[in-house]
């Protein structure tokens, strides 16, 4: 597990993976990708609701995504930051921390390492223990493992490797608000 440096955070946070969590996430082979165009950008059923009876209870919302097809020169860079913003936008996000890099590169910051989360810990004076980390894949769920948070998986059954121990696991964002809400302990 990994800690961040201070030792004064006070409230926790609820992380969402962004491909296939907040937005729809192209299935190629079984598999998720990325949406590489603005207009290929999808918010997915029930997503704006959840975050906004989410930030409503004054939980901050904090999108937390690889972006490796940038690394592998497949997306621009400038296109990706602005489907950030938007995303941002719409949905009342707190920051969208990215890891830019591919697998080999060696970065702290790419899930299933915990250097986003931290990272974000470490700048909005969070509680890791507090939080909820919430994704589709496992690098999702092993990256909240490691930095202490609780994980929520949510489900597509995709062709691939499956997160070993989620806390929960759900089909959608917007069906376990209620789980999200009694984990801070707010009334629903």
């Amino acid at each position: 597990m990994v800690s961040p440096s201070r030792s004064t955070h006070q409230r926790g946070a609820v992380f969402l993976d962004r491909d296939g969590v907040l937005n729809r996430a192209p299935i190629k082979d079984g598999r998720p990708s990325a949406p590489h165009r603005l207009e290929e950008l999808e918010i997915l059923p029930g997503v704006e609701a959840a975050c906004a009876r989410l930030k409503d209870a004054g939980l901050p919302l904090f999108c937390v995504t690889n972006q490796p097809d940038v690394a592998r020169g497949i997306a621009d860079r400038k296109t990706i930051e602005a489907m950030n913003i938007w995303l941002a936008d719409k949905l009342g996000l707190a920051e969208v921390a990215v890891c830019w890099h591919d697998g080999g590169d060696g970065c702290h910051c790419r899930k299933p390492l915990p250097g986003l989360l931290v990272d974000l810990a470490n700048s909005h004076d969070l509680s890791l223990p507090q939080s909820i980390m919430i994704g589709d894949r496992w690098r999702d769920i092993e990256a909240g493992e490691h930095a202490g948070c609780t994980t929520i998986f949510i489900d597509y059954g995709y062709a691939e490797k499956r997160p070993a121990r989620p806390d929960i696991t759900a089909t959608s964002l917007w069906d376990v608000v209620p789980a999200i809400l009694q984990h801070f302990k707010i009334g629903d």
